[in-house]
C-alpha cells in the first residue's frame, strides 16, 4: 500500500500542538505522519534546513514544504497536496 509522508515541524508550543491536531484530523489512513521536534532533534533540524523552514509550525508533504506554511497552516493548501485523500 502506498503512503503519503507528512512531516510536521514543531517546537512544542501551543500553536504547534494545534497544527499537529489539525494535520492529524485531515490525514487519511495511508498518511505516515512524522512529528519533528526542532528543539533537540539533530535530524529534524537538518530536515528543516533542507526544506528551508523559516518558521514553525511547518508541514512538508512527500518532501515538499507546503506553501501555506510560510505564513501558517492552511487546510485548503494541505488538501491540495493530497492530505486526507486516500491513495
Amino acid at each position: 500500500m502506498k503512503t503519503r509522508t507528512i512531516e510536521i515541524f514543531t517546537v512544542g508550543c501551543p500553536v504547534c500542538d494545534e497544527a499537529v491536531k489539525q494535520v492529524e484530523s485531515l490525514a487519511c489512513p495511508s498518511c505516515d505522519i512524522r512529528i519533528l521536534d526542532l528543539r533537540n532533534e539533530k535530524e529534524a533540524q537538518a530536515r528543516a534546513q533542507q526544506y528551508g523552514v523559516k518558521r514553525v509550525p511547518a508541514v512538508a508533504v512527500n518532501g515538499k514544504l507546503a506553501d501555506c506554511c510560510q505564513e501558517g497552516i492552511d487546510a485548503v493548501v494541505l488538501r491540495g497536496l493530497g492530505l486526507g485523500v486516500k491513495l
